[in-house]
């Protein structure tokens, strides 16, 4: 799981504490206090006073979550607004999650997953690649949580179906969650988890029960969450948010 230990450059090598308070885990102080009582590991190793790093290829854990020092990953969270094409370079030119990104990144990000262009809500992107695939690999039982307007009324029992599983043209899905959180007349809003991402899942899910989905909303992948996010807006995500992501595929020390 550890990559080799080696002796960071003297020209890229900072004091573990000065990595660390950059980092945003507290000031130099609290790090140095962090790093005498042994709370911090470096590369597999407990770290310890005047230890030097590299922070572009550290993995740096503090109590056990993985603290991002490599100023060149990015980490942003994107509300992708109906309509709206999962790519950052539609070679058809329709709109595209690119054109919400009024910043320049150095680096190509990647979206973690898709959603279709009918639907909408969270998108994570970043340029880490190996995260980006435990995100989205089902092995990893990263979950994602839906809101959806449906076709009502809704029968009790629907919920008990899609969580006993229903066949699919393509295998078996279940869900790992379901909830009712409203019904209007004919229409139901109800919210659903799930660890798997096929292509319309949910959608496909929701038909073969009898109940198509007419508005389809992400409003969670695992730790993360939608919140306040306006369509179209973005932001990039805390250094706690990020730990959690590592968390949630298993990298924790």
């Amino acid at each position: 799981m550890w990559k080799k230990y080696s002796m960071p450059q003297a020209d890229t090598a900072e004091r573990l504490q000065k990595v660390l308070a950059a980092a945003g885990v507290g000031s130099r102080r609290a790090c140095e206090d962090l790093i005498f009582r042994k709370r911090v590991m470096v590369n597999g190793k407990v770290a310890k006073l005047g230890d030097k790093v590299d922070p572009a290829t550290a993995e740096i854990y503090v109590d056990g979550s993985r603290v991002i020092t490599n100023t060149k990953l990015v980490y942003v969270a994107l509300n992708k607004p109906r309509g709206v094409v999962s790519s950052l370079d539609d070679e058809k030119g329709r709109t595209e999650l690119a054109d919400f990104l009024d910043v320049n990144f150095e680096q190509r990000l990647f979206h973690v997953g898709r959603l279709d262009a009918d639907s909408e809500g969270l998108l994570l992107l970043t340029n880490d690649g190996t995260l980006a695939h435990k995100l989205m690999h089902p092995s990893y039982g990263v979950s994602k949580t839906y809101l959806a307007e449906v076709m009502g009324p809704l029968p009790r029992t629907v919920g008990r179906r899609l969580q006993s599983g229903v066949e699919l043209e393509d295998g078996p899905a279940q869900v790992d969650g379901f909830r009712l959180v409203d019904a209007i007349g004919k229409t139901a809003q109800v919210e659903i988890t799930l660890h798997e991402g096929r292509k319309h899942i949910v959608r496909r899910m929701m038909d073969e029960v009898g109940h198509p989905v007419t508005r389809l909303i992400r409003t969670a992948v695992g730790p993360i969450r939608l919140g306040d996010l306006r369509p179209g807006g973005f932001r990039h995500l805390a250094n706690a948010e990020v730990a959690a992501l590592f968390k949630a595929v298993g990298d924790e020390d």
